[in-house]
């Protein structure tokens, strides 16, 4: 998808074949020792301790007044645990759990600069493992070995697909692989505008420690009965008040011109505020904006209309622009 919408091959790989992306910026941290399962269970909102090798989930570091540090792929490996996370959040979490090691057989380890993460996403991904003589881990967040590589479930588009774990070495020969079985690279804004069709926040833009956990929406990134963690008691009050006044939620707009983040949304009679649009993207496959908003709670639900007020510069001659709650 070019700026002018047009649907471009990487683009539709996502969202109808699939298409790989180097994902290597993304931080890795190794964790290990015999205290290592306790430690991450006593300060993520995963229940790490039951997780067996070769298994894993999608977790929050929360901080003690329960605002969202960073999100995790914990995956769950015989000598170690490894966290995978976004570029921005690498620094800040390796900080923030070696803060709380302090009798603890612990050790961090920064794994990014030696290991390379190449992605295969979209609908066929499973079908190019395959093809490549690949295993393909069956459970979401699952891994699996391969020729000195590991495979794991997961997706940062929301299109499904799979992460691979490589020496850098050897990503040109895994990619060379890739492209001969006629697979495209998507680019970074190809991938953004597919996730947020597909409603995948990312930390750092959709989800920051402005945000509690419910408000999220990201209900499988929470054991909701694993015992104590730090900042479980906000959590445990929210979920037991039913207090939130927002949450994420993926919208569509009768438009082409693509909104700024923080527009804020208007209830259909134009008389109540309703939301705040956090990312937004032109969707070539939808003709029309898609995009993720924090919606009030009592406009949340699907099929609710919403209006985006007009903008002195922008729409021009549109006026107010029609908002479909998806």
């Amino acid at each position: 998808m070019d700026a002018a919408g047009t649907v471009t091959e990487g683009y539709q790989g996502l969202r109808e074949s699939a298409a790989w992306m180097d994902l290597s910026a993304r931080g890795k941290i190794r964790v290990l020792g015999e205290d290592r399962a306790r430690l991450l269970h006593a300060m993520t909102t995963q229940d790490v301790q039951s997780l067996p090798p070769g298994h894993g989930a999608y977790a929050f570091f929360l901080n003690a007044q329960g605002r969202i540090l960073g999100d995790v792929n914990v995956f769950c490996r015989e000598d170690c645990f490894l966290l995978d996370t976004e570029p921005e959040t690498r620094q800040k979490l390796f900080d923030h759990i070696d803060r709380y090691i302090i009798a603890d057989d612990v050790t961090l380890e920064d794994a990014t600069g030696e290991m390379a993460t190449i992605a295969i996403e979209g609908p066929r991904a499973a079908a190019i493992l395959e093809r490549l003589g690949a295993p393909v881990p069956e459970a979401d967040y699952a891994t699996r070995a391969w020729s000195g590589m590991m495979v794991a479930r997961v997706s940062s588009t929301g299109a499904g697909g799979f992460f691979v774990f490589l020496n850098p070495a050897k990503k040109g020969d895994l990619i060379a692989a890739i492209e001969a079985e006629g697979i495209a690279e998507a680019t970074a804004d190809e991938a953004r505008t597919v996730r947020i069709e597909h409603g995948r926040p990312r930390y750092g833009e959709e989800i920051t420690e402005r945000y509690l956990v419910q408000e999220t929406a990201q209900s499988h990134a929470v054991h909701f009965s694993k015992g104590c963690y730090l900042g479980q008691e906000i959590v445990e009050r929210v979920r037991s008040r039913a207090q939130i006044h927002r949450v994420l939620r993926r919208i569509e707009l009768d438009m082409s011109e693509v909104p700024a983040a923080g527009r804020k949304l208007k209830s259909a009679d134009g008389q109540a505020d309703a939301g705040e649009i956090a990312s937004a993207a032109f969707s070539p496959a939808r003709g029309k904006v898609a995009a993720l908003a924090y919606v009030r709670t009592q406009f949340a639900e699907p099929g609710t209309e919403l209006r985006l007020p007009a903008q002195a510069g922008l729409q021009a001659g549109l006026g107010d622009v029609g908002v479909l709650v998806i």
